[in-house]
């Protein structure tokens, strides 16, 4: 395990201070245990606020609810002794001037001495004075490997027997959890089911909304469209066809590496989030959403947490897919600096992100003005492809007619005029369309009659489209797209 490799490492070359960043705490500790059982020859002294020390007799609740006691028992110990000092929530007291002073005398002593201090907790936040002095080591929830020989491990303990595929299947939706909650999930199975089975899924699925809904910046989405909801748009849906098994395990024996993601840029209403719902169903991921809105928050340095924070998790429950919507709106380029440089810090942390993540993540951003967007996001290599998304031509609004009148009417759809409703239509977007289409269904529903072509065709002309109203920037845009920078997501726009 590499985690257990850059320990060994850590405490032979003396490191003084090594902090652990996790929420699993008792795997952590148990995994630390095994590792010097096995690597190296030293003492372990555990400590919390509440308890004090409670693994060692002679030392047994000293430094109860004082933790600069707790570091006085470093000093304490013979010199030639090796320990491990495992300090739990430690983090919480790092601020106070005193552990910080005592911190920084005592790494001296643990420079010479076979002694480190390990803290572990689930925060991540440092103060500068003691940045030096601290090496972090990242502790990742458990992987492939290990949640299969705990499923194993169950499964046998119960004398069930489960399908090869069942159990794939299964440790797929526990990626993202702790051990500690894998186990709480399948006690919860097992009284509701008295089995373990293809259902089963469904309450890991419900554990994992659960952990998305505590970021309180991630949302998860039950998608339901269809790539076949999406009017026109041929290239694109080309393109998202042929990327369909990119995430697969065929893909990855291939050696194909799998997509990064794909900025949608397009006037309003065009489609660009229903794309991002369709490309979930279509390729059967969860899509998590991020409120960019929660994620920058009042408190200088929360925004970048939040941000690692939410990088975590979708990595942990990847493979899925990241939908920003309006990614303009978060990081513009016209940004005044009266954010103490947040703005620019978050967009630094996240085009690296963009440009380094090795795990199967697909980001889709959506933005309705591409200039606000700094030249770094929109560059090759952050994004596979950048489509624009037009306002649709008449064989479009055709084809987007069709869809949400089968949608509205799917016994008598095919009696609407559609050439005529296409023709009337011009410049108007997808959402607008369907928003007529409610329009003239209220027009009927008031006369207590169905509706028809002509009370559609009525509520275009009462209606005046957004690209109208703005049509300075609508030409814009369109100029911008057709300049060759960017890759059209229909092929009648040419």
């Amino acid at each position: 395990m590499k985690f257990n490799n850059e320990l060994t490492l850590l405490l032979k070359a003396r490191y003084p201070i090594i902090y652990i960043n996790t929420l699993e705490e008792d795997r952590v500790e148990y995994i630390i245990r095994k590792n010097i059982k096995t690597s190296l020859n030293r003492s372990i002294y555990s400590w919390d606020f509440i308890d004090g020390y409670n693994n060692n007799p002679n030392n047994q609740g000293f430094a109860k609810r004082n933790p600069l006691q707790a570091l006085e028992l470093i000093e304490r110990l013979a010199a030639e002794t090796p320990a491990v000092f495992l300090l739990k929530d430690f983090n919480r007291f790092l601020t106070d001037v005193s552990i910080s002073r005592k911190l920084k005398n005592i790494s001296r002593i643990l420079k010479l001495q076979p002694k480190t201090i390990i803290i572990i907790g689930n925060e991540l936040n440092i103060p500068n004075e003691l940045r030096d002095l601290i090496t972090i080591l990242q502790f990742n929830l458990p992987d492939e490997k290990e949640i299969e020989s705990e499923l194993n491990r169950l499964i046998s303990s119960l004398n069930l027997t489960i399908e090869n595929n069942l159990i794939e299947n299964l440790v797929q939706a526990c990626q993202g959890l702790s051990l500690e909650r894998i186990r709480r999930v399948l006690s919860k199975i097992i009284a509701t089911y008295k089995t373990i089975n293809k259902d089963s899924i469904t309450i890991l699925l419900n554990e994992k909304k659960q952990i998305i809904r505590q970021t309180e910046i991630l949302e998860y989405w039950s998608s339901r469209e269809n790539i076949n909801n999406l009017g026109g748009v041929d290239n694109l849906k080309d393109w998202l066809t042929k990327r369909k098994l990119s995430f697969s395990v065929q893909a990855s024996n291939y050696g194909l590496p799998t997509p990064r993601g794909l900025l949608l840029v397009g006037i309003q209403g065009t489609g660009k989030s229903l794309t991002a719902k369709a490309i979930a169903t279509e390729w059967q991921l969860p899509l998590l959403k991020l409120d960019v809105g929660k994620l920058f928050a009042g408190i200088v340095g929360e925004s970048e947490s939040r941000l690692r924070q939410m990088i975590q998790v979708a990595e942990t429950l990847s493979p899925c897919i990241l939908w920003i919507d309006e990614i303009d709106k978060a990081f513009s380029k016209t940004e005044t600096n009266g954010d103490s440089g947040t703005s620019n810090r978050v967009l630094a942390t996240f085009i690296s992100w963009l440009s380094e993540k090795t795990r199967p993540v697909f980001v889709v951003a959506t933005a309705n003005n591409v200039e606000l967007l700094p030249l770094e996001v929109i560059r090759k290599g952050r994004f596979d492809e950048i489509f624009f998304l037009d306002l649709p031509k008449q064989e479009e609004r055709e084809q987007i007619f069709k869809i949400h009148l089968k949608s509205f009417r799917p016994k008598t759809w095919s009696n609407f005029d559609y050439k005529k409703l296409a023709e009337l239509s011009d410049s108007f977007s997808g959402a607008e369309i369907r928003q007529i289409i409610i329009e003239a269904m209220h027009y009927a529903f008031y006369e207590k009659r169905e509706f028809t072509t002509n009370d559609i065709c009525l509520a275009l002309n009462d209606s005046i489209p957004l690209s109208q109203l703005n049509s300075e920037q609508t030409v814009k845009l369109q100029n911008w797209a057709t300049s060759g920078r960017i890759r059209l997501a229909s092929s009648n726009n040419l």
